[in-house]
């Protein structure tokens, strides 16, 4: 059962500019705690259940600086629009509107050619990412839960901003589908990942050694890819 619930939107001057805040309370908090969503353009404040909200914010209007130097550092978004470049399992492709042309989406060489109204192809173009995630996930996943003898209750996408999958005991997995744009290696090592909490659901060593015999290769390079690269996969939105 969850402990948190959301007190609502609230915002933060940065330079003048208002910051969106999204306020999470937790009964489990000791502390506030401040952090920075990238890909949604927006501050999480988290503080313990019964904290005074205006203190809260009070405490993080204080950490202006930290704020700034974060959003710093993060790279500008990427929308899903015509001319915009966005890795596709690992290599760059240039989506193309066409004038005049069908609204179906198609992938020749480097380039997603599509038509139709041209203020939807952000959207468009990410429903296509997501359904093209779905299914490569599911396949693969089924895939190689045959090979060594697990069984995959489901198979489902989202988009979390904190994990790239994960695995109930009842056999559900779910994946982040932005896995798409990351390089197939790492895509598979993350579905080796959660197939591998199918026989341990924890991080103890007997899940790592099955985690690298089901992957049938070392994940730590992939595991590396992710901790360095995978933020920047958040940049790109409809």
């Amino acid at each position: 059962m969850s402990t948190a619930n959301f007190d609502g939107d609230a915002a933060l001057l940065v330079d003048g500019v208002a910051v969106p805040v999204r306020v999470r309370r937790s009964a489990r908090a000791r502390a506030y705690r401040l952090s920075l969503d990238a890909a949604r353009g927006e501050l999480r404040l988290s503080l313990p259940a019964r904290a005074p909200l205006k203190k809260a914010l009070a405490w993080a209007q204080g950490h202006e600086d930290w704020v700034r130097a974060q959003m710093a550092q993060q790279p500008p978004a990427t929308l899903l629009a015509d001319g915009a470049v966005f890795p596709l399992e690992g290599r760059d492709v240039t989506i193309h509107w066409v004038e005049g042309a069908t609204r179906t989406i198609r992938l020749e060489g480097d380039r997603l050619l599509l038509g139709g109204a041209a203020e939807s192809v952000g959207a468009r173009v990410q429903r296509w990412l997501v359904a093209r995630a779905r299914a490569v996930l599911e396949s693969e996943s089924l895939a190689l839960a045959r090979d060594h003898g697990l069984v995959v209750a489901s198979v489902g996408v989202g988009d979390p901003r904190s994990r790239w999958g994960s695995c109930a005991s009842s056999g559900a997995i779910r994946y982040s589908w932005r896995l798409i744009l990351a390089p197939p290696d790492v895509r598979r090592a993350t579905v080796a990942h959660e197939l591998a909490h199918l026989l341990h659901m924890d991080h103890s060593p007997a899940f790592h050694a099955a985690h690298a015999r089901i992957h049938g290769a070392d994940p730590r390079p992939a595991r590396a890819w992710l901790r360095a690269h995978g933020a920047g996969l958040h940049r790109y939105r409809a």
